[in-house]
């Protein structure tokens, strides 16, 4: 389990040994908020996208899922190196280029969290109704999750929510490896399905675009740099450790992603089973479980079903709660906002953080009864959508810039990787925006 300092000061602060005293072989044992946004970023959605990959193309596509990973690491390592270097806040850079920056964060946050909310506390209630069928209604178990996952967040700092999520992410970890070695992979297949073949279908490269896109891919991966921040790593003398704390975050995710992949491709694509789409899916993969293998190994991927869902939910009600208490702040004192800010439990505490936490609980439970309205549902997804290329983008115009000290400035490999991490999230935001039935939205 990854060390979290775990001291914090009356204030709630903190306390992180210098990282000089760190030696190097010392570094892995202070990783943290790498697990954290694993955990967050792989949601029931990705495993399912996964399992439908595996499904569809066998292993053909396991090349498409590890150059996912890499993609984000590029994402994840450049928020955290902006927060490191500047001593800022991510969401202090994006308000010094413009004001659009905080327009737009600001319609995100409001719709992309009412939606958001609904669908984790829908996601996570799941498999609990699942494995316990007799107790509650679906709509009830949700708010549940959501009150669960408020209570958490509102009453602990950091230190106890890395903990917390760590655990979790080592059930899920268990889980999926476990059914990876249970179907008994085809490895010369697998390590064949590692060379960039594309599948002879139709709208095969959209399809790979998207599973790149959407392995662990989320603004969760802006939140990196304000855990990072909150973990006590507030200057450079931490970007070693962020670093490897960010490679071991998405190669937790790849273990995750290539393990559904296996179980898509050996359990559903050699008999031809088709899986729904949505959280739905992983339902379905529990029953075809149970025919398969028993009743025991059906609950246990449960237990795993929801050790992923509520990681996530519970990671967005703290990092995106964490991101709008520093969007607050910026816009009201008009003035710096600091990685130090954060990192003092400062904006743990604040009234914009728990009332962010409220929206994203208590008015989404509306649509647990009365269904996603369709309108919304259309910005939802555009916004979503265009999310990741926003930051992308962003992080290659403050890290080229005289805002970024120029030793930590990119080099041609992280333009490189944040190019293609651009190009590839404005082609999927485009097919979105497509993709919508605006006809039926006016």
């Amino acid at each position: 389990m990854a060390d979290t300092t775990g001291n914090t000061s009356g204030t709630g602060a903190v306390t992180a040994p210098h990282p000089d005293s760190i030696p190097r072989e010392a570094r892995w044992k202070y990783i943290g908020p790498g697990i954290v946004v694993a955990a967050t970023g792989v949601g029931a959605g990705d495993l399912v996208a996964t399992l439908i990959a595996g499904s569809n193309f066998g292993y053909t596509l396991l090349w498409a899922a590890v150059i996912g990973c890499l993609v984000k690491i590029s994402l994840a390592e450049a928020a955290g190196r902006w927060h490191l270097s500047t001593g800022r806040t991510l969401f202090d850079g994006w308000a010094g280029l413009g004001r659009w920056t905080t327009y737009f964060f600001a319609v995100y946050a409001v719709v992309w969290g009412f939606v958001y909310g609904a669908a984790a506390m829908s996601s996570s209630a799941l498999p609990l109704q699942a494995l316990f069928p007799d107790v509650m209604d679906l709509e009830w178990w949700g708010i549940a999750c959501g009150v669960v996952g408020l209570v958490f967040v509102w009453f602990n700092k950091y230190a106890v929510f890395e903990k917390v999520m760590t655990v979790l992410v080592g059930v899920m970890f268990v889980v999926t490896v476990y059914l990876a070695v249970r179907v008994t992979p085809n490895l010369p297949d697998a390590l064949a399905g590692l060379l960039p073949v594309l599948p002879d279908e139709k709208d095969s490269v959209l399809n790979t675009l998207g599973l790149i896109g959407g392995v662990g891919g989320t603004i969760t991966l802006a939140a990196y740099g304000y855990w990072v921040n909150a973990k006590g790593w507030t200057n450079t003398g931490w970007m070693k450790v962020m670093r490897l704390d960010n490679r071991v975050a998405y190669a937790t995710t790849g273990i995750f992603v290539i393990a559904m992949l296996f179980v898509g491709a050996e359990l559903l694509h050699a008999r031809e089973v088709a899986l729904a789409g949505g959280d739905k899916g992983l339902l379905q993969l529990g029953d075809i479980l149970a025919d398969e293998y028993g009743t025991t190994t059906a609950k246990f991927f449960l237990i795993g079903f929801f050790a992923t869902s509520f990681t996530s939910l519970i990671g967005v009600w703290h990092g995106v709660s964490l991101m709008f208490a520093d969007f607050v702040a910026r816009y009201r004192k008009r003035a710096r906002t600091t990685g130090a800010e954060v990192a003092s439990g400062e904006r743990e505490r604040s009234w914009p953080f728990r009332a962010y936490l409220l929206w994203l609980t208590f008015p989404p439970m509306v649509l647990l009864f009365a269904g996603q309205p369709f309108r919304l549902i259309i910005i939802y997804g555009v916004l979503g959508a265009a999310f990741l290329p926003f930051l992308a983008g962003t992080l290659i115009w403050l890290l080229n810039s005289d805002r970024t000290p120029r030793q930590w400035r990119n080099g041609w490999v992280s333009n490189g990787m944040l190019a293609v991490a651009g190009l590839l999230f404005l082609v999927l935001c485009v097919k979105q925006v497509w993709d919508q039935p605006w006809s039926e939205f006016f």
